[in-house]
């Protein structure tokens, strides 16, 4: 069974960092490209950062230079670092790949 499983979310003060992680269950992460989504409330789902099954990468404007995405195939998960956050990136963040999606995690940045 294909499963994504979003972890490390949670409340961080404007400026700081959390590192989100997308473990896969039932398929290889690093045949497949992988991507974070988010949507925050009352917008649509927005696309975040993207790594390859090559390992590259691709941004979103709005995050370039703060996030970093990577992937690590001896645990087959993706992370999401964020760094530098602002309230506007309060949002639940969603991982996607191999046709499936994960639940999502609650990221809020507020003081």
């Amino acid at each position: 069974q294909v499963q994504l499983v979003e972890s490390g979310g949670g409340l961080v003060q404007p400026g700081g960092s959390l590192r989100l992680s997308c473990a896969a269950s039932g398929f290889t992460l690093e045949y497949y490209h992988i991507t974070w989504f988010r949507q925050a409330p009352g917008k649509e789902r927005e696309f975040v950062a993207q790594i390859t099954s090559g390992e590259s990468t691709d941004y979103a404007d709005s995050v370039k230079g703060r996030f970093t995405i990577s992937r690590d195939n001896g645990k087959n998960t993706v992370t999401l670092q964020m760094n530098s956050l602002k309230p506007e990136d309060t949002a639940v963040y969603y991982c996607s790949g191999a046709g499936s999606w994960g639940q999502g995690t609650q990221v809020t940045v507020s003081s």
